[in-house]
């Protein structure tokens, strides 16, 4: 039965390569559960509250639900489009919903948001109009894109990681650890983890940014219990620079219980109209809508590539269904507060192992769904255990740029300002539209307008808009 639903003979694999590819894939994105609490889950809104409302963060919750959705969409995915392509939190998306739209608004209105992207994108899905969009943007500028939230992402790692910090006075905005020196165990427990994390990448060891994850805790535990260290931030006043960056990793009282999943359902659909301006709604939306867009586009030529699944045009056949799947999970990402799901690149560690079908996103959704019942042991990793993995993912990110024509000032000088505004300026969506706005200046002066899609012209005038919007509203007024 299963070799007649999947067509497993007829891609030439086996059900037991198909399980193993399935487990692969797993382990090389399983990280995610513990990395998106860190990311999401740590992060306070625009009324100081943490995300599920509270005062203290809800790091189980947010584990619970990120293995929850995962679990789900990545087995639909294998049902509905027969595909080799797991589902989960989508990293840079998630940052962008943390730092550029929560901060803004409260964390319900902020998953509105993101459940109106999803909805808008399965529209665009089901009338064609997707391609039309993906057109839109230069390939090359898409690239950058990826490349600045690579950047951002491995800033965001060092800073939490206490590697770089904050001078809080003078020229320099950061500098090395605390006033140029590493100070405290916290910072060789991140040096441990990154470098172990490497070697595991270099040896082609599978799971490496788990297998990081797991033992830099284990050494943080360890190192706790024995030098009682305790925690970075005590109070204002009371600031311990050896501390802990997150949580002070102990044993937990219990591995396993049954999941929470209060997180559920806490959206306000069209809550943040009353919080920022339409303009402001829509040019969040727009960059949610443009991260999904391409990212999933790219991941599903790759792995379609990869595992030999596309037609002699180079067309994925199942196409329409991934993409489908892919737009609603990004709907059920923000349903279930846990921002956007999209398919993973990691998925490609599976299709190495032999996976063919969708029967190996199957078992990859039902691990994740296991995963739910561990959610406890995500609030006993520090910081300092969890973001070498961030390093990493923004190293992976960043070896795109050699596909960008640098010679070319029309794409050069726009992706230049895209990768460096992102982490200069702590904000994915400056970025994008400093890109934008950049590209099609250039173009229109090299009288080269008719290379710029009218609608790229149309959100570059939006992001123009987004910019200026303080000496508008202040002329206006």
């Amino acid at each position: 039965m299963l070799d007649s639903y999947f067509k497993i003979s007829e891609r030439g694999s086996t059900v037991a390569q198909e399980i193993r590819g399935g487990v692969v894939t797993f382990f090389t994105m399983a990280y995610i559960v513990a990395l998106n609490p860190l990311i999401i889950g740590l992060a306070k809104d625009a009324d100081g509250k943490y995300l599920g409302g509270g005062d203290v963060p809800n790091l189980a919750l947010v584990a619970a639900a990120t293995a929850l959705i995962a679990g789900v969409m990545s087995i639909l995915m294998g049902v509905v489009a027969n595909f080799p392509l797991a589902i989960a939190t989508g990293l840079g998306l998630n940052t962008f919903v943390a730092l550029g739209i929560a901060s803004q608004m409260s964390w319900a209105d902020a998953m509105g948001l993101v459940v109106l992207e999803g909805i808008i994108i399965t529209v665009l899905v089901l009338t064609g109009f997707r391609v039309a969009v993906f057109k839109a943007v230069p390939t090359q500028l898409k690239i950058a894109i990826s490349v600045g939230i690579g950047l951002f992402i491995a800033l965001i790692g060092l800073v939490d990681a206490g590697f770089v910090r904050r001078t809080g006075s003078g020229p320099v905005p950061v500098t090395l650890g605390d006033d140029g020196t590493l100070v405290g165990w916290p910072v060789l427990v991140f040096a441990l983890g990154l470098f172990l994390t490497i070697g595991l990448l270099v040896k082609k060891v599978k799971g490496a940014l788990l297998i990081g994850i797991v033992v830099a805790t284990g050494v943080s535990i360890a190192i706790e219990s024995t030098f009682k260290i305790g925690p970075n931030f005590i109070s204002p006043d009371n600031v311990n620079p050896k501390g802990w960056g997150l949580n002070v990793p102990a044993l937990p009282e219990k591995i396993a219980e049954v999941p929470s999943f209060d997180l559920l359902g806490q959206f306000s659909l069209f809550g943040s109209f009353s919080k920022i301006s339409i303009i402001a709604v829509l040019l969040l939306v727009f960059t949610l809508l443009l991260a999904d867009f391409f990212d999933t586009m790219g991941t599903m030529t790759a792995i379609g590539h990869e595992a030999g699944l596309v037609d002699d045009k180079g067309n994925i056949p199942s196409a329409d269904r991934i993409l489908l799947v892919d737009s609603i999970a990004a709907t059920a990402g923000g349903l279930a507060s846990v921002s956007s799901n999209t398919s993973y690149i990691e998925s490609a560690s599976g299709v190495g192992e032999g996976a063919r079908t969708g029967l190996a996103s199957v078992v990859t959704g039902i691990l994740f769904l296991l995963t739910t019942f561990i959610a406890p042991l995500i609030s006993v990793i520090p910081y300092e255990a969890a973001v070498p993995a961030l390093i990493i993912v923004g190293f992976m990110m960043m070896t795109q740029i050699k596909e960008i024509d640098w010679q070319d000032y029309g794409i050069g000088i726009p992706a230049f300002l895209t990768i460096i505004l992102m982490p200069f300026t702590y904000s994915i969506a400056v970025g994008i539209g400093a890109g934008f706005i950049t590209h099609v200046v250039i173009r229109y002066i090299q009288g080269r307008r008719k290379e710029v899609h009218p609608l790229l012209l149309l959100v570059s005038g939006l992001f123009m808009i987004y910019f200026f919007n303080s000496p508008i509203n202040a002329w206006i007024g």
